[in-house]
């Protein structure tokens, strides 16, 4: 074969054989970082202590959006880990349920404050609660999204618009306004911004939030190359579907964890990856996803939002 492409191609033969060996290593050499990258993330940091400590950043972890799924699995983990929590989330008495749970079970302290996060009102009271406690991490993932697949024309709800942008991107941005410059000041701190992988792949018929979650991921990108050298840290989980109220999954598999599997593999990997998935099948998720056309993405999401029309004509019949 290599005599017959030398005969086609004559001197230059040699050329395109260079550029091919190049080529090669150069996709062998990205494997083999992507392998490494892998295992060092989700098999080795965590065994071998590679993912920051962190308690010696201070005293208290927020969480925003904590009473249920990610947003608790968070607080949960924080506790765990030896930090006092503060918890802010719109229902008081799922509030002081998680409170009196994490003080019962991992002996720490715990601050409540009732915020609704579609207000743009709320951040002073907050400012006030805040302004006394010596912050590690700062966990911004309160959020909401889609009812369902839909058409962004079609949409139909009043106030939508405004709520999920006030949400999930001034949310964000206020409590880290609120939590950075303290950071910066004692030179050390976590801020960890919980995205989607709606952020990384644009998402057709959920495109205000696939939208939103792209603003997570380079609010986030931004603000690491802006305090790296400051001794903070900012990190963002993408993941794919989670357990929870929000992804309407119930049961957790290969493919779809709960959220504490996610959060304590997320955890391991602050201080090692700056964006991440957050969890091992999610990374090979996300290499297939990189690779499927956008057709299938979109045609996917259509039959979703057929079925859940369809459900909805049937739950009104029946009533």
């Amino acid at each position: 074969m290599s005599e017959i492409i030398k005969q086609y191609l004559g001197a230059s033969a040699d050329i395109f054989s260079v550029i091919g060996a190049l080529v090669t290593g150069y996709l062998a050499f990205k494997v083999a970082v992507g392998v490494f990258r892998f295992l060092n993330a989700y098999l080795l940091s965590g065994a071998l202590g590679l993912s920051a400590d962190l308690r010696k950043a201070g005293l208290w972890g927020v969480v925003t959006g904590c009473t249920d799924g990610i947003g608790k699995a968070y607080a949960e983990q924080l506790a765990a880990r030896g930090l006092n929590v503060v918890l802010l989330s719109r229902t008081l008495s799922k509030l002081t349920e998680l409170a009196t749970e994490l003080e019962e079970q991992y002996k720490v302290k715990t601050v409540v404050i009732v915020a609704d996060f579609t207000k743009l009102d709320i951040y002073d009271d907050i400012k006030s609660h805040l302004v006394s406690l010596d912050i590690a991490v700062l966990v911004n993932n309160v959020g909401t999204s889609y009812d369902h697949p839909e058409y962004f024309a079609e949409l139909n709800q009043p106030n939508f618009v405004q709520d999920l942008v006030t949400m999930n991107c001034i949310a964000a941005a206020k409590m880290t306004e609120l939590v950075l410059p303290k950071m910066v000041d004692k030179k050390c701190g976590y801020i960890i911004n919980v995205g989607s992988s709606s952020g990384t792949f644009h998402v057709p018929l959920l495109s205000l939030y696939s939208a939103s979650k792209a603003f997570i991921d380079v609010f986030s990108r931004c603000l690491q190359q802006e305090y790296s050298s400051h001794g903070i840290t900012i990190q963002c989980i993408s993941p794919f579907f989670v357990v929870s109220k929000l992804s309407k999954m119930r049961k957790s598999n290969l493919l779809v964890p709960s959220p504490t599997a996610l959060v304590k593999s997320a955890l391991n990997t602050v201080g090692v990856l700056a964006n991440t998935t957050g969890y091992w099948s999610h990374e090979i998720q996300a290499l297939v996803m990189s690779v499927v056309p956008s057709y299938f993405v979109k045609n996917s999401l259509l039959a979703a939002r057929a079925r859940a029309l369809r459900n909805k004509i049937n739950s009104a019949k029946m009533q």
